[in-house]
């Protein structure tokens, strides 16, 4: 039996899988700003699935890659969602430290 095929698979629906919580995190708490890393990463992982001989290897890699670059569009989306109220917008910290210099003049005055 062979189980490239199925390796491939598994590996591309983990891939996928663990790249849609990292564009939520990396939106929330970086926002649009790293956008260029999915892209260096994903042309890296594109370019070095080109070079391996590997055939199983190079698609994995390859997978890896494209899903790097499509997290570029998706890190926008996410912002778009936000913005929609769909997922929850960090607050600022100055926004926090607003709110707590309120508490303690509150607080002060009371």
């Amino acid at each position: 039996m062979y189980f490239e095929g199925i390796i491939i698979a598994l590996s591309t629906f983990f891939i996928i899988g663990l790249f849609h919580p990292v564009v939520i995190k990396t939106e929330y708490y970086f926002g649009t700003r790293p956008w260029w890393i999915f892209l260096l990463t994903g042309l890296a992982a594109v370019i070095g699935s080109m070079l391996i001989s590997n055939t199983m290897v190079s698609a994995i890699v390859g997978v890896l890659g494209a899903s790097l670059l499509w997290s570029i569009g998706e890190l926008f989306e996410q912002k778009k969602r936000v913005e929609r109220g769909w997922f929850p917008k960090r607050p600022s910290i100055v926004q926090e430290m607003k709110s707590s210099e309120t508490a303690e003049q509150k607080e002060a005055e009371a």
